[in-house]
């Protein structure tokens, strides 16, 4: 699946649209790496996502096209939450 659809289906970021422009802007990291919105995801990866002054390191768990509310949660963990 795509690192866009992830982070949608998931629901870390609400619109697929947000999450493509986030990508494109550098301010996500796969494994410590930046990635284009066309990264395929992978279980075990380590994603870090960067909204303004806040940070969030999150681990891959699962994957699923398609997710409600309660299974959108059990798709990663979250390893770490910084405010800058």
């Amino acid at each position: 699946m795509r690192i866009d659809k992830f982070l949608k289906v998931s629901r870390i970021i609400k619109r697929r649209t947000v999450a493509k422009d986030i990508v494109d802007a550098d301010r996500i990291l796969v494994n410590d790496k930046i990635v284009k919105p066309s990264y395929t995801v992978k279980i075990g990866d380590i994603i870090t996502v960067i909204f303004g002054n806040k940070k969030i390191i999150i681990r891959v768990k699962e994957i699923n096209e398609y997710a409600n509310k309660d299974t959108a949660l059990s798709m990663y963990e979250v390893i770490k939450e910084e405010n800058n």
